[in-house]
């Protein structure tokens, strides 16, 4: 029997729907809506769509969104004094940096702007003092795909509590976090990484198995326990024949996309899993419409957290 769906599309429209009467009552009671700003540097394609789907949805809750554009040769001293800007602009509650930044930055480049956003308006939760306010179970702002998969299991009525989690992925964006959100509501938790011993046999282990490495197809049915609920946080694209050819069968939907397109998106799950798995997010539409979902809410909690 295949996996079960668990839809992120249709569950990212849910809490927009929620989300908005919130920033209407904001806007009542302050005379201003609630306000993000989103620093976009460089010219790279992927985060031109992902930076319109973020403006897109918040603006359409009803809170102002504006973008702020630096050329793929602006300097790190540029972007820092964008960021202290808006650290100073009232009507802005929500700074978003766009990464990756432009290489010409320099190395660190991102670390150091996202120190430089002001930790009541970092709606990525990637300053680190928000950071360290999750570690304690203390955080306004969490970075958003971690929050985003939460959202999902608890909408989805997927049991958490008592159950063993395995993350594949140990960054600061989505591993770490991922993994704090589990043990705060009661998961017992294991980080798996590259240099982890027998990883597929450690993540059999999980009930819920959350992949986040970026590597395309990398888990496969050896990795999953029967019945698992498995969280694809990756977004992978495949631009050839051969790579499309290793992953999706003859006469699959991926095949005729790849045929049209010339290209198609693959998570770190790969499709064989589904055949194992009791529930799993496809890609796209998992993971992907919670985490722009979740820029909207961290707007919002940033914008009544500063009016108090």
């Amino acid at each position: 029997m295949a996996a079960r769906r668990l839809d992120g599309t249709a569950v990212a429209a849910r809490i927009r729907e929620e989300l908005a009467p919130k920033a209407a009552a904001f806007a009542a009671r302050h005379g201003r809506p609630p306000g993000l700003g989103v620093v976009l540097a460089g010219s790279s394609a992927a985060s031109e769509i992902y930076v319109r789907n973020k403006l897109k949805t918040v603006a359409e809750a009803g809170c102002k969104a504006a973008l702020f554009r630096l050329d793929e040769s602006a300097s790190l001293d540029e972007a820092l004094a964008t960021v202290r800007s808006l650290n100073a602009d009232d009507t802005i509650d929500g700074i978003l940096v766009q990464s990756p930044l432009p290489a010409g930055m320099g190395k660190g480049a991102e670390q150091q702007v996202f120190d430089a956003v002001d930790p009541a308006k970092d709606v990525d939760g990637f300053h680190a003092i928000n950071a360290g306010l999750l570690v304690q179970k203390r955080a306004t702002l969490v970075a958003c795909t971690p929050l985003g998969c939460i959202e999902l299991l608890e909408r989805e009525a997927i049991p958490i509590a008592g159950r063993h989690a395995v993350v594949i992925g140990r960054s600061d964006i989505v591993g770490k976090p991922m993994a704090l959100l589990l043990l705060h509501r009661d998961a017992t938790v294991t980080i798996c990484h590259s240099r982890t011993t027998d990883l597929p046999a450690m993540a059999r282990q999980a009930d819920i198995l959350v992949a986040a490495i970026g590597r395309p197809g990398f888990v496969t049915k050896a990795f999953v326990k029967p019945g698992a609920t498995v969280i694809d946080v990756g977004i992978n694209r495949l631009d050839t024949a051969d790579d499309v050819a290793r992953f999706f069968a003859e006469g699959s939907a991926k095949r005729r996309q790849f045929a049209e397109k010339g290209s198609v998106l693959i998570g770190d799950v790969h499709p064989e899993v589904e055949e194992v798995a009791g529930a799993l997010t496809p890609v796209p539409g998992g993971v992907g419409p919670l985490t722009i979902a979740m820029v909207l809410r961290n707007t919002i909690a940033a914008a009544e957290a500063r009016a108090q």
